[in-house]
């Protein structure tokens, strides 16, 4: 379908979405995530693609946070269904069945910051910046940013970043944690590219499974999280992707795996 304030390319087994609202810096508004939401739907929906890419147009924002003339006209209970939506919204990232990479190639502020660690991990420009600075606006981050900064960065870091406001750089938020790698500009797209065609060719199932794994894992307790590895551990043995995996390798030759999760 046509959209507005994103555009969704397929190709080769790899969806990109990008935001695309570059005169107010890709900024997350309503209409933005409701199409994003649209986008996804579609993605899964499809079955082709294997990884999801998400990143910003132009050449200075990746999205630089929410509408702030949207966020001006809220009540009480207009904030609360305004941030309920998108932590419903971004937190699909965590439930798509596939990996989702953010590659964020500016400005990464607010809901930008909140919407890229929602995704499975981040690949950043030299310039790309960080920040959650909603409390210089008499608020907090209300996507999720408080509780996903702190699993990565750890309590006391992220007190500070929400706390002050303040903005990090991509070499800082690689050091913290946030970021997996640092790279050019003009390159980044290409690194990110180059690592979604290794995830591509892995096993749906298993790619499905170990994603739910980790992220479900680090919302309980070691023993439970265990419990919860090995079911995903055998549903991945009932895929016919397990039986091409071991052939190939006990035959000393590539695996090509071509199972799909809506057969197993």
């Amino acid at each position: 379908m046509a959209y507005k304030n994103i555009t969704l390319e397929i190709n080769e087994s790899v969806a990109v979405i990008t935001f695309n609202r570059p005169k107010a810096l890709n900024a997350l508004n309503g209409e933005l995530l409701g199409e994003f939401s649209q986008a996804l739907d579609e993605i899964v929906d499809g079955g082709d693609a294997r990884v999801l890419i998400l990143t910003g147009s132009g050449d200075k924002a990746f999205a630089a946070g929410a509408d702030i003339k949207e966020l001006n006209t809220l009540d009480p209970l207009g904030a609360r269904f305004f941030a309920k939506k998108g932590q419903d919204i971004i937190g699909r990232l965590t439930q798509i069945p596939i990996p989702a990479i953010a590659a964020v190639n500016g400005f990464a502020l607010g809901a930008g910051t909140e919407m890229a660690l929602a995704c499975d991990f981040i690949y950043a420009s030299e310039k790309a910046m960080f920040g959650l600075p909603e409390i210089t606006l008499g608020i907090l981050p209300g996507y999720g940013g408080t509780q996903r900064l702190a699993k990565l960065t750890g309590i006391n870091v992220a007190r500070e970043m929400i706390f002050t406001g303040k903005m990090i750089s991509a070499a800082e938020a690689k050091e913290l944690n946030i970021v997996n790698k640092v790279c050019s500009e003009v390159s980044l797209m290409d690194e990110v590219m180059k690592t979604a065609g290794k995830i591509k060719k892995m096993g749906r199932v298993s790619l499905r499974e170990a994603k739910q794994a980790v992220n479900r894992g680090m919302e309980t307790d070691l023993v439970t999280a265990c419990f919860l590895e090995n079911d995903a551990f055998s549903i991945c043995v009932a895929s016919e992707d397990f039986k091409e995996g071991t052939d190939a390798f006990i035959e000393k030759r590539k695996p090509a795996f071509k199972g799909k999760l809506n057969s197993q």
